[in-house]
Formats: C-alpha cells, sequence, structure tokens
C-alpha cells in the first residue's frame, strides 16, 4: 500500500535498481495514467495496479518474471499492454478486466498461450 489511493500521481517511473512492486503498491490510484517499470523488476505483486481507472500506458522491463493476481486488474482505460519475453507467470487474474491487446514477441504466441488463461487467448497479437 506504498501509494495507496494516491490520487494527485499521474505518472511513476520505476528505476532499474528496483526488484519487486509489492501488492497493492498503487491500488486505487485513479489519476495514474502512465507507468514506466525499469529492467531490474522481477515481479509485480497482486493488486500492484488494482483499479487504476486512468492508466493508459504501461512500459514493462525485460526482466519481469512473474505478475501477480490484479496486478492490472480493473485497469478500464488499459487497452493493451506489451509483454516481454521474459515472463513466465501470470497469475489468473494478473490482466483481469483490462485488456483488448496482449502484444507479445514474434514467435512467443505459444508461450504466452501456456502462461495464460484461455480467456485471454484471443488478444494475443504478435508484431507483423
Amino acid at each position: 500500500f506504498a501509494f495507496y489511493n494516491c490520487y494527485s500521481l499521474t505518472s511513476v517511473t520505476i528505476p532499474d535498481s528496483v526488484t519487486s512492486i509489492g501488492s497493492d503498491a498503487f491500488y486505487y490510484c485513479t489519476s495514474l495514467t502512465n507507468v514506466t517499470i525499469g529492467n531490474g523488476v522481477k515481479s509485480i505483486g497482486s493488486s500492484a495496479f488494482l483499479n487504476c481507472t486512468s492508466l493508459t500506458s504501461v512500459t514493462i522491463g525485460n526482466s519481469v518474471i512473474s505478475i501477480g493476481n490484479y496486478a492490472f486488474g480493473y485497469c478500464s482505460a488499459l487497452t493493451s499492454i506489451t509483454l516481454p519475453a521474459s515472463v513466465t507467470e501470470i497469475e489468473r487474474w494478473g490482466l483481469y478486466e483490462s485488456l483488448k491487446t496482449i502484444n507479445v514477441p514474434e514467435g512467443m504466441t505459444d508461450h504466452f498461450k501456456q502462461i495464460l488463461p484461455e480467456e485471454y487467448h484471443e488478444f494475443i497479437v504478435e508484431p507483423k
């Protein structure tokens, strides 16, 4: 709950020196529109960005391995996300009620179909 309910927060850049984003860290930061997660972050905790209803842009560093339950849940303005190849675990509700497009690296569709719940498979898109 480090920044819980921080209504005035509009943008966050997590530096490369940070290795994890804790559970509920930015929960209900309703003015947050932009998040950049550095390359040192390996895990994004449960409900880390839950109910960040203005969030439109997320850049995830290439070291993230796991995304927790509801990490980006109910981020209604977030219609797409790009996942790095390093991700090996996404808890069932990690992207709940948020996305219409999940961008994945070329050749990684099968990998993400194995770790994402079936209801997300239709949203997976590789670059052309």
